[in-house]
């Protein structure tokens, strides 16, 4: 019996929402929610890999008491629609973001845009191949647990001697992508359990935040997880993403026992960005945003009033 959606329903709750149905070029349906007050300053939120909306309630709890917050889940994730098995690429994950833009935001609006993991590609990706949009669309962005480039170099899900650091990347390789797209069975929870807390949660996280990534990922499609997996590993090789593009103060958020992308792509990122607004080293693992829930939203919450102060300064 496939594990369905309805695994993650009695998971942490979120404020009232208006759904927004967002298409992509494509036409693949994006399922967008808005939470907070209408006139709020907008804040988007582009989630991980095998992730959803759901996974940004610390954030979405805290921020819409003061700004109209805006999350999307990518496709083939969540609420949104699979695409064909072609189209899933850097291209779409770039083109789906501004397809959110463009429905969400008003005329002439800018927003604080964040990203964890895969949402953070999704930006960086955006602002290479949109970078006309960028001034126009964005007053500033943070990158939390991503990277640009170089998926499997750093990537410390297997212990192996330095000389052999070659044959890591290529078992991260097979087993990101062979594990990406498997389908998930009642008897196969407790090894997918470990696979998922091993790689994306601090050893001293609570359990919880562990059962919710676990939850979320056996609620997204082995389609959807599959097509995305292949398209990180075959495309975010050496060539790192240009950020010169990113011209808008970007904050970035790492976390010290990250092993799916370690600290050094968080120093990585920000030495490449044109307009570094802060770096943030936070304990734990791959998920700053649940367990350090307290810390990323401070630092977004600062970065959104200090942009949105100096639009009305300007305006």
């Amino acid at each position: 019996m496939s594990v369905s959606h309805a695994a993650v329903l009695s998971g942490p709750t979120l404020p009232p929402s208006h759904i927004v149905e967002v298409k992509a070029a494509d036409g693949t349906r994006l399922h967008t929610e808005v939470f907070g007050p209408e006139d709020g300053y907008p804040i988007v939120l582009a989630h991980g890999i095998t992730c959803a909306i759901r996974v940004w309630h610390e954030q979405i709890n805290d921020l819409s008491r003061s700004y109209r917050v805006i999350a999307y889940d990518h496709r083939g994730h969540g609420r949104s629609g699979l695409a064909h098995r072609s189209a899933y690429s850097l291209g779409h994950l770039a083109g789906d973001l501004d397809a959110v833009l463009s429905a969400t935001l008003r005329p002439g609006e800018r927003a604080l845009i964040a990203g964890h993991s895969m949402g953070g590609i999704a930006i960086s990706a955006w602002s290479d191949r949109y970078r006309h949009r960028v001034a126009h669309r964005a007053d500033a962005v943070a990158l939390i647990n991503t990277t640009t480039g170089d998926l499997l170099k750093e990537i410390n899900l297997l212990r192996v001697p330095t000389m052999l650091a070659g044959g890591r990347s290529a078992a991260a390789r097979r087993m990101i992508k062979t594990f990406g797209g498997a389908p998930l069975v009642r008897g196969a929870q407790p090894g997918s359990r470990w696979f998922v807390a091993m790689m994306a949660v601090g050893a001293g996280a609570d359990p919880a935040v562990a059962r919710l990534i676990h939850d979320l990922f056996a609620a997204t499609p082995a389609a959807g997880r599959g097509a995305w997996a292949r398209a990180l590993v075959d495309e975010m090789g050496p060539r790192h993403i240009d950020l010169t593009g990113l011209t808008v103060p970007t904050l970035v958020i790492g976390s010290t026992h990250d092993r799916l992308l370690p600290m050094c792509q968080a120093r990585k990122i920000a030495d490449a960005a044109p307009n570094l607004a802060e770096l943030v080293e936070v304990p734990g693992g791959h998920c700053a945003i649940l367990e350090h829930p307290e810390t990323v939203n401070a630092h977004l919450r600062a970065l959104a009033e200090s942009v949105s102060a100096q639009r009305r300064i300007s305006s």
